[in-house]
């Protein structure tokens, strides 16, 4: 199992290290190709994540018919090439259009990594081994900026794309030695419209499942809007840019802790209540938060600790929302999943780019987009809980085979 946790992270790592490498890059991407409003730069993140809401329709139901691991390795070749556009890329919007298919392309390592552990594990038990994924996973972020920022002591950023594309080299190698098929032939649908609008219908009817995709969506607003704002804040509001990369993984630091406790206590109180929880919590911190700036007694390090409190509760939140949703469904689960993707990155793209564009060389949009979000997040739990929080209804674990 060992192995399986570190593959399946490795390959969602992909994403994290796509994304967090490039913020050091953003001023000098920026300047070297003519951007001139400083938030115009966000757009090599959040055009990422659109790549990634498209991608998500389509790698589920591939999968669900020709089996998860031939479709994987067509996404990572796809991911290399696009990567290796925008290593090359002269201008910025030839950059983006690469993002865009890099983007598109990596959707397939979050959505199908969360097929095959469905085909191996339900429930609970799901929710403690997508936990250990994420821990390991969560330690790239923590590193890749600082991965980022000493590729450019010596080189210019484009390096940052030649190193991204040696890496999904590696990954193609990996995968295609080492990962067998999980998809139960018994679970093989065809890639028919009459067969997707039958799985979208029963994911879109399942009250529950909806009600969690549609709350995780929500609450990855607040996440994305940071991972937007980050460089900016740290080198427009608080002037220190050399900060950025420890700051970072400091904050990081914190959700990898929380996602290695979620797996320990996940067994022990359940998904719901666990998720449910870190959503309040999540709301009063960035009221809290709100409170602090606008009596102006933030400074740096109280933005670390209080973001780092609140990635905190999205460990904890993330990926049990994933697992309830996830449960209901065996035969479709590549397209329940793509669906979820899809949807809740679509959602905390647009949220995000919304929190991103507010900047206004506060932390203030940050703060009230964690509060904003959180609130409706937890509207939509009562609604798909109608009305009851903190259950635990039973769970079970399937193991490939059984």
């Amino acid at each position: 199992m060992r192995e399986f946790v570190m593959l399946m992270s490795s390959l969602m790592a992909m994403t994290a290290l796509s994304i967090d490498t490039m913020l050091p890059a953003l001023p000098d991407i920026g300047r070297d190709l003519a951007v001139t409003n400083s938030n115009d730069r966000q757009s090599i993140i959040t055009l990422f994540f659109l790549g990634m809401a498209f991608g998500s329709l389509i790698y589920g139901p591939l999968a669900d018919h020709y089996g998860r691991r031939p479709v994987l390795i067509g996404a990572l070749v796809l991911m290399l090439v696009s990567t290796l556009l925008c290593t090359l890329a002269p201008s910025f919007p030839l950059l983006l259009g690469g993002r865009f298919i890099a983007g598109f392309g990596a959707a397939a390592c979050r959505v199908i990594v969360l097929s095959i552990v469905r085909d191996c594990y339900r429930g609970d038990m799901m929710a403690r081994i997508m936990s250990l994924i994420m821990f390991t996973f969560m330690i790239v972020p923590m590193a890749a900026p600082s991965l980022g920022a000493a590729m450019m002591t010596f080189a210019p950023w484009r390096w940052i794309f030649g190193l991204l594309a040696f890496l999904i080299c590696v990954m193609l190698a990996w995968l295609a030695l080492r990962l067998p098929e999980t998809l139960d032939p018994a679970h093989r649908i065809q890639v028919h419209p009459r067969e997707l609008t039958h799985t979208f219908v029963r994911v879109v009817k399942n009250r529950g499942s909806f009600g969690y995709m549609m709350a995780s969506g929500v609450m990855m607003g607040g996440l994305i809007g940071f991972l937007v704002s980050v460089q900016q804040i740290f080198f427009d509001v608080f002037h220190m840019p050399e900060l950025l990369p420890i700051g970072f993984a400091i904050i990081s630091g914190w959700m990898a802790a929380g996602n290695l406790l979620n797996g320990k206590l996940v067994q022990r109180f359940g998904a719901r209540r666990m998720s449910q929880s870190a959503v309040i919590v999540v709301i009063l911190l960035s009221a809290a938060h709100c409170i602090i700036t606008r009596a102006g007694l933030e400074n740096v390090w109280v933005f670390i600790v209080i973001q780092g409190m609140t990635t905190l509760c999205f460990s904890f939140a993330g990926v049990n929302f994933s697992a309830i949703a996830m449960e209901p469904f065996a035969r479709g689960a590549g397209f329940a999943s793509s669906f979820q993707a899809s949807l809740t990155t679509f959602i905390s793209a647009f949220l995000g780019g919304m929190v991103g564009a507010a900047f206004d060389g506060t932390t203030m949009p940050i703060a009230l987009g964690f509060m904003c979000f959180g609130t409706i997040s937890l509207l939509l739990i009562l609604w798909a809980e109608r009305g009851k929080l903190f259950t635990r209804p039973g769970n079970a674990h399937l193991r490939v085979g059984q």
